[in-house]
């Protein structure tokens, strides 16, 4: 009979795998459970011989509270021998930690968990039919000290079956046996970017009335092509892209610099203006709305940092002030590709602000595929300074003053 096919309803159907673990635990019997992975060395994590599945990846870091070692720390991942990896993102960043801040939040693929985040933790399912290789790459100045796990499934070498595509699977297994792989199961791919600063163009000089007629005049202003835009992946190939976080550090001032009249476009196979899937914002697309300014988080979306302040004095009242962190992961709602796809969002309506822009997107596609942007070297990649935290004067008030609510008074002709 058939009793459903959720997460949970699965647990009642005894598949045919063995459970296995790579960590880090002490090979001697003792407590020092952890690897030193030394300055400018690399350290791997798993090597495992297919077919198999890896299902759940935890780690933490002696260091984990330092956002420059979490974004000078990179995980890469390949499948099946291919010469260029499939993941390849700072680590912090990877498990959901925009900016390399590791910081409490849970989702349903990614979790940063107690104490202050530090325990990072990854639930996207990642298949591979021969081999798979994970690595932790240290790039920062000092001894890097990991404690870390690596679950995943191994399944028994049989001969091939009916995919649901209708064609056979590909018999393939360790060591030259035989092994099922079905033909419609892709691999697993993440990707980091970094654009500092995105190319503005909006005016920084107007003040009062001046600024509202360019408000105005500005968001009329066509975005009919989505060239400028900033790019969250762009990939060529088959198969379906299920997330990313975006993390936007507004690190100067500019007029009207609420970052989320950028809209997502995301482009699939090549397709012209407008794209399929055009969106109306950015806090839209990560499904928030009007400018978010609370931290918070659910299985799909969530806003992770936010670091801007209150309505104060006028040199004070920067809501959107530094860095803000969001996540959107597609997984009741994938987004399918057959040849190639571009995510993109704009950076202000029309890419009209100079802002700090990093992502990480997800997604699982068949290989090969279209080699990364080169990841930029540690020291490009750290974050900027934060802004002071924001401390009110006493008797700030909460909000703008009634009086600039009302319009004036037309007075009588004497």
């Amino acid at each position: 009979m058939q009793i459903g096919f959720s997460t949970l309803t699965s647990l009642a159907r005894l598949r045919d795998f063995t459970s296995q673990r790579l960590s880090s635990f002490d090979r001697t019997g003792g407590n020092n459970d952890w690897v030193t992975i030394k300055p400018g060395r690399r350290h791997t994590l798993a090597e495992i011989d297919g077919p198999g599945c890896i299902k759940h990846i935890w780690c933490t870091h002696g260091h984990g509270n330092d956002r420059d070692c979490m974004r000078s720390t990179v995980l890469r991942m390949w499948w099946d021998g291919e010469a260029t990896p499939s993941v390849e993102v700072p680590l912090a960043d990877f498990f959901g930690g925009g900016f390399g801040v590791c910081k409490d939040f849970w989702s349903l693929p990614l979790q940063m968990n107690p104490d202050a985040g530090r325990g990072m933790n990854c639930w996207f399912p990642m298949p591979f039919r021969r081999h798979a290789r994970i690595e932790i790459h240290n790039e920062w100045s000092k001894d890097a000290g990991l404690y870390y796990y690596v679950d995943y499934e191994l399944y028994a070498n049989r001969g091939p079956k009916q995919s649901p595509s209708g064609s056979e699977g590909h018999k393939l297994g360790p060591s030259g046996s035989e092994g099922l792989w079905d033909d419609d199961l892709a691999y697993f791919h993440a990707q980091w970017r970094r654009e500092n600063p995105t190319q503005g163009w909006g005016r920084k000089d107007l003040k009062g009335p001046r600024n509202i007629e360019h408000l105005r005049w500005y968001w009329k202003t066509p975005n009919t092509t989505g060239a400028e835009n900033y790019v969250i992946l762009e990939a060529k190939g088959q198969g379906q892209y299920v997330g990313c976080h975006l993390d936007v550090d507004c690190f100067r001032r500019e007029k009207n610099d609420w970052y989320g009249e950028g809209d997502d476009m995301i482009f699939i196979d090549g397709e012209p203006w407008p794209p399929s899937l055009h969106g109306t914002g950015t806090e839209d697309y990560f499904s928030t709305a009007f400018c978010p300014r609370t931290e918070y988080s659910s299985p799909y979306c969530g806003l992770t940092q936010y670091s801007g302040g209150p309505w104060g004095r006028e040199d004070q009242m920067w809501p959107f002030r530094g860095k803000n962190s969001l996540y959107r992961f597609h997984i009741e709602d994938p987004i399918r590709f057959h040849k190639s796809i571009r995510v993109t969002i704009e950076h202000g309506h029309n890419n009209k602000l100079s802002n700090d822009y990093s992502s990480t997107a997800y997604w699982y596609q068949l290989e090969p595929h279209a080699r990364f942007p080169k990841l930029p070297p540690a020291k490009l990649r750290l974050a900027r300074p934060d802004w002071p935290a924001f401390e009110p004067e006493p008797g700030t008030p909460a909000g703008p003053p009634a009086t600039a609510m009302k319009r004036p008074q037309r007075r009588g002709r004497r």
